[in-house]
């Protein structure tokens, strides 16, 4: 079974490099950095937001495979220092924030402004990036009006809004998900992206990956699925490469 070790050496390392890496408080929260202090910055930048087990360590993995591309990367930390689940209860965590979505916009806002702040980070240039619960939290932030490049969902979960709220999405949007996620069927997808449709200049695409279920791209589960994260991680690179320059 593929390890996040593994994962991060899928990117080779370019001679020369220096990624660093290490965690940052920022007010109650503890959030991790990734970047190539080789490179002259300040550089182009990823959010990361994390899944419903919070900032643990497959985030920080690919963080540490966009700084091997020449990212400038800061997950940020939703639910606070110390609040990670590695078993029951993550639910309950995420639940609170699919039932305050204010609080989840909110969250993102702290780490994205703190981000924002950071000497290798160029604030013009930053895309906001999530993981299952992550991907639904992006895209929520999208719906503020922030002023990030882009927002990318991958196997998150696709909240509607009635009546619809995209008046502010002012970025595009990139989302992917498994066509065998039981959490995101046909119909929510449809539902999401109808509601995309009530503005007809909304930058957005949607890739579905054939047998992917719900978490496809975490290692170390039974979820995973190789050529969809392959394939994912194209589209995201493409998608950067695309958004940020």
């Amino acid at each position: 079974m593929t390890t996040n070790a593994e994962l991060i050496e899928t990117v080779p390392l370019r001679t020369g490099s220096e990624i660093v890496t290490g965690d940052l408080d920022y007010g109650d929260f503890l959030g991790y950095y990734a970047y190539d202090s080789s490179i002259a910055g300040p550089l182009p930048a990823v959010v990361i937001i994390h899944d419903w087990t919070g900032l643990r360590s497959y985030p920080k993995a690919r963080a540490q495979m966009l700084a091997r591309l020449g990212y400038a990367v800061f997950c940020a930390d939703v639910y606070g220092r110390g609040i990670r689940f590695d078993g029951p209860g993550a639910a309950e965590e995420a639940g609170k924030y699919y039932a305050d979505l204010p609080l989840l916009r909110s969250r993102v806002q702290t780490g994205f402004d703190f981000a924002a702040t950071l000497p290798f980070v160029d604030a013009t240039r930053m895309v906001v990036l999530g993981y299952c619960f992550g991907g639904s939290a992006a895209l929520e932030f999208a719906r503020t009006g922030s002023q990030a490049r882009g927002f990318v969902s991958i196997h998150g979960g696709l909240i509607t809004h009635s009546p619809a709220d995209v008046s502010s999405i002012s970025a595009p949007l990139l989302i992917l998900t498994g066509g065998s996620d039981d959490v995101v069927p046909d119909a929510a997808i449809t539902a999401f992206t109808d509601e995309l449709r009530t503005r007809d200049d909304i930058d957005w695409q949607v890739n579905i990956y054939a047998g992917a279920p719900h978490a496809f791209t975490l290692p170390e589960i039974p979820n995973y699925r190789a050529a969809a994260d392959r394939r994912s991680w194209a589209a995201l690179l493409e998608f950067l490469g695309e958004v940020l320059g």
